[in-house]
């Protein structure tokens, strides 16, 4: 230990001396908020400046205890225990069966791999003063949470922090997106600890020296891939279902290309609609719609089973106290009471393995349901198919801006992994699947392409043929035909 803690050659000591951070990385070095988030664009240098900033601290603070995650271990060991090892050759004696970084100063950096419900029970009990997700997106958001648990510290002066590195899209989304971008906090949460630091690939100028064509490659993709790797937009990105769902609240009055409006008394001559997908421990998702003349639908109310503060949790609520909340609200909401209400739902409620099915409470209050079309990737295609706008900016389907569980939602779904037509449904799927009932009960065609007209060519031989020579070819053809019969 002695050699390694007097080795002053070590090859991080000489990349000390000549790295140059660009300007947004030395933004991350110096934050010292408890929640610091470097992200967006692809190719900002955000790998790099999450290895460098917890190997600084490291060899700062004596006795610090570090824990860097990666969703998978193959991805861990590519991105960052071979650049590690390579680095802290001869300064920090690396563990093998820990993985861990010993420095000279006795501070230890953990890495880490969380890519399943079972992996996150190893962090369990266990105290670091810094944590550092790389690519955050990827890990749930009950993932982040649970181990977020063991940030801790006893070091007097030293703030306990959380380090993340993140693109737009990957299945916490939504959660990062909703703290360091969106910055809507809920009880318990300071705005004063959460800071974003946004990245893109114009910041990297190693990078675009060293690949000039990378750039090029990431301006060259189709639209909304393009905002989401080049300019790190986090409306949209790589992998989302429903890319075309637009909310422009500069719309919301004149309601042209735009899927979200300002909520007004439907007509009494519209058509009402209730659809409805049950759950218990997950949410269970009502939603009440309204249908125009030409066929297009409104999401005007919903009611979702959703735990506040925790996504993808259902209340547990009982059917018996579903329905009755659902007969009080079509009493007593202005755009349903006194409505003529047809719901549809999904098949599985009319199971009676286990004695009287849901659908059959719902009947014991009044409240009906057909049974919905449960085709999984048809029903999202016909999503699709009433998101899709017309040459005037008029789509199919529109959500009042007062459903805020569908917005919160359907923009963060993904495709599977392993069907990738079909949404993941390990997603908060749930509005996504009664949305798709209803529309697979009153289903739409796509609407046509337009065609532009075929090139036309100079063709000599193409001409007028004279009436009688189209008489003459006739009468020749009649009689070879009748000589061949004879």
């Amino acid at each position: 230990m002695e050699q390694v803690k007097s080795s002053c050659t070590a090859p991080i000591f000489e990349k000390l001396r000549h790295e140059v951070p660009n300007p947004r990385q030395r933004e991350f070095f110096r934050s010292t908020a408890r929640h610091t988030a470097y992200g967006g664009a692809r190719g900002g240098g955000k790998s790099f400046a999450m290895r460098r900033k917890l190997v600084l601290l490291a060899m700062r603070y004596p006795g610090l205890r570090l824990l860097l995650l990666r969703r998978t271990l193959q991805e861990l060991r590519e991105n960052h225990l071979l650049p590690l090892q390579s680095d802290l050759l001869g300064y920090a004696e690396y563990k093998r069966d820990e993985r861990t970084f010993l420095f000279p100063n006795g501070a230890r950096l953990t890495l880490g791999y969380c890519d399943s419900d079972s992996d996150v029970l190893q962090y369990q009990g266990a105290e670091y003063d810094v944590i550092g997700f790389e690519e955050a997106t990827h890990f749930k958001e009950d993932w982040l949470i649970f181990i977020s648990t063991s940030l801790r510290t006893t070091k007097k002066g030293f703030i306990p922090r959380i380090y993340y590195t993140c693109n737009p899209g990957g299945v916490g989304h939504a959660y990062i997106k909703r703290l360091f971008i969106d910055r809507r906090f809920r009880e318990g949460e300071n705005p004063d600890d959460y800071r974003f630091i946004p990245a893109r690939v114009y910041d990297n100028k190693v990078l675009m020296e060293a690949d000039p064509d990378y750039v090029k490659r990431l301006e060259a993709l189709p639209e909304h891939k393009r905002r989401a790797h080049l300019e790190g937009d986090w409306n949209v990105y790589e992998g989302q279902v429903f890319e075309e769902l637009r909310v422009d609240p500069t719309h919301f009055a004149d309601r042209l290309f735009t899927h979200v409006i300002e909520p007004f008394q439907p007509p009494d001559s519209w058509p009402r609609y209730r659809s409805f997908d049950f759950g218990y421990a997950k949410p269970f998702s009502v939603g009440w719609w309204a249908k125009d003349g030409d066929g297009r639908l409104y999401r005007i109310l919903e009611l979702y089973g959703c735990v506040p503060r925790e996504a993808n949790v259902g209340v547990r609520w009982t059917p018996e106290e579903i329905f009755r909340e659902i007969l009080r609200i079509e009493r007593e909401h202005p755009f349903l009471k006194g409505k003529h209400i047809e719901g549809v739902a999904d098949p599985a409620i009319w199971d009676a393995s286990r004695g009287e099915s849901i659908a059959q409470t719902g009947e014991r209050f009044g409240v009906y349901f057909e049974k919905g079309d449960n085709r999984r990737v048809a029903g999202w295609m016909q999503i699709h198919n009433r998101l899709a706008f017309d040459e005037r900016g008029i789509p199919m389907l529109y959500i009042f801006s007062s459903c805020r569980e569908f917005l919160r939602t359907l923009p963060i779904l993904q495709y599977s992994r392993t069907h990738p037509e079909d949404v993941d449904s390990e997603l908060e799927d749930h509005i996504a699947d009664e949305t798709r009932y209803l529309c697979m009960r009153i289903p739409i065609r796509p609407a046509p392409q337009k065609r532009g007209l075929a090139p036309v060519y100079y063709d000599p031989l193409d001409r007028p043929v004279p009436q009688y020579a189209l008489r003459t070819e006739k009468r020749e053809s009649d009689e070879k035909q009748n000589n061949h019969s004879v």
